[in-house]
């Protein structure tokens, strides 16, 4: 909404700074952090008075006995000040800005009748695998349709691109190789995200620098001079998406005040879903996806974790991990929760500058 007020540079000169994606990315930032920090205490209170606390999975219940009540649904939060800066600050005439909003809202939606479910049945299991599943896979669905139909992916969309190659590794992948690839990192990347929510700031920290990484990688494929420079793919007004990912930063930093340890208030599947969600759909916009691998290292050891658990109890009888998600197996190690998440963090932030680095090797 703000960036409009770039036409009105003759009248008034600095106005001319929101035509920068630079700028407005920073603004973005500021404003979703600052909103967090502001109505975080009105929200806490209000999930109080709503008593929609959390439960913790039986196995887990004695080394997590203390947040047993601690208000979730704290995505709504997330989801609002991210959602309110892009509003305020990129150009809303931008149709892949409205792709990435509309999932943060779908996959929050899906994330909030999830929470809501686990909070009518008191237990910490919301949606059933296959409904959560199926409602993931319609977002999917929608989303081809729509990269089909948009000019700005409609010739790139079949491509898939890996890291330190200028050429993709499948060009014109066709429709149903596209529409299982899209659901896979769709569905991935959400859900490993909600697989890392189970420390107090452990995965709103690694969400930051994720969306931090792609908010530089957006700019670059949004940027004609250097994606051809770099070798990327150009991704005509990706830069936008740079907006929306600084205020997705800017929100996770926010919302990290209050769920720091002791955290005062869970993202629930409302936040970690969104958040995930919306990272895979900027990836794929800007070709990226793969590279969702590197940035989002710390998602993929934690989705990995769980994998390698369940295959091999039922292969073998045996556990590898003395407990998954990987960061409850070093909770069993005797690590201490703000070791744990603060070592997970310097993991996550290493991937990202990893992730960047890609961009010199082609």
């Amino acid at each position: 909404m703000l960036y409009y007020l770039h036409m009105l540079q003759e009248s008034f000169s600095p106005f001319r700074l929101f035509q920068y994606i630079t700028v407005r990315a920073v603004a973005a930032a500021g404003t979703a952090f600052v909103m967090s920090i502001l109505l975080g205490p009105s929200v806490v209170a209000f999930l109080k008075k709503l008593k929609v606390g959390q439960y913790v999975r039986e196995e887990i219940h004695d080394m997590h006995e203390k947040k047993v009540g601690t208000p979730t649904m704290g995505g709504v939060l997330i989801i609002g000040s991210i959602l309110i800066s892009s509003l305020l600050w990129a150009n809303l005439s931008n149709p892949l800005l409205w792709l990435v909003l509309g999932t943060l809202l779908y996959m929050g939606a899906v994330g909030f009748w999830d929470d809501f479910t686990q909070i009518q049945k008191k237990r910490s299991k919301g949606l059933s695998a296959r409904r959560k599943l199926a409602l993931q896979i319609i977002w999917a669905v929608v989303l081809v349709g729509l990269l089909r139909l948009l000019p700005e992916s409609e010739g790139r969309f079949e491509d898939i691109m890996i890291p330190f190659s200028k050429y993709p590794i499948v060009g014109g992948a066709g429709f149903v190789f596209s529409f299982v690839w899209i659901t896979l990192v769709v569905v991935g990347a959400s859900n490993a995200v909600n697989l890392t929510d189970g420390l107090d700031g452990l995965a709103i920290g690694c969400s930051s620098s994720v969306a931090l990484s792609y908010l530089a990688l957006a700019y670059v494929a949004g940027h004609s001079v250097f994606a051809s420079y770099l070798l990327v793919p150009y991704v005509r007004g990706a830069g936008e998406l740079s907006v929306f990912c600084g205020a997705m930063v800017g929100s996770c930093l926010g919302f990290l005040w209050y769920n720091c340890h002791p955290a005062e208030v869970f993202m629930g599947d409302t936040g970690s879903l969104s958040l995930g969600g919306a990272i895979a759909v900027v990836a794929l916009l800007i070709k990226q996806e793969l590279l969702l691998v590197i940035v989002g290292g710390v998602f993929v050891m934690e989705a990995v974790s769980v994998i390698i658990q369940v295959a091999s109890f039922k292969m073998t009888g045996r556990r590898v991990f003395a407990m998954a998600p990987l960061h409850h197996h070093f909770e069993k190690k005797n690590w201490s929760e703000t070791q744990i998440t603060v070592r997970f963090w310097i993991l996550s932030i290493i991937f990202a500058l990893l992730g960047i680095l890609t961009l010199k090797i082609r």
